[in-house]
């Protein structure tokens, strides 16, 4: 088996040259911006595009939707908790009243009971 032979100047130059004309060959061999396919491919994209978007605005019109529910729900349930905390508050105030009225009994009561 003989050794690596190193390529010289002369090879090295010449595989570069081809090198870059493959790469010129290849995109020549493209087609135009005016050719049918390409064409056909860009309405494509457009059109995927398109329907990209209104996607996205309806899954925006979902989420907002959404959001406003959630926000109703909040404020119902807020306005729940203030119900319930004046409810308590009213119950509270009855219980006082009707505690006051017993120990104003019970104040008249021994007053009596001393005179």
């Amino acid at each position: 088996m003989s050794g690596f032979k190193e390529p010289s100047f002369a090879d090295r130059q010449k595989a570069a040259q081809e090198a870059r004309q493959n790469i010129l060959n290849k995109f020549r061999s493209q087609p135009g911006p005016d050719d049918p396919a390409v064409k056909q491919r860009q309405a494509e994209r457009e059109a995927v595009a398109v329907d990209r978007a209104k996607a996205k605005v309806v899954r925006e019109a979902a989420k907002a939707e959404q959001k406003r529910r959630d926000q109703e729900a909040a404020a119902a349930a807020a306005a729940q908790i203030a119900r319930e905390k004046e409810e308590a508050a009213e119950r509270e105030a009855a219980l006082e009243v009707g505690r006051k009225a017993a120990r104003d009994a019970r104040y008249a009561a021994r007053k009596k009971k001393k005179k």
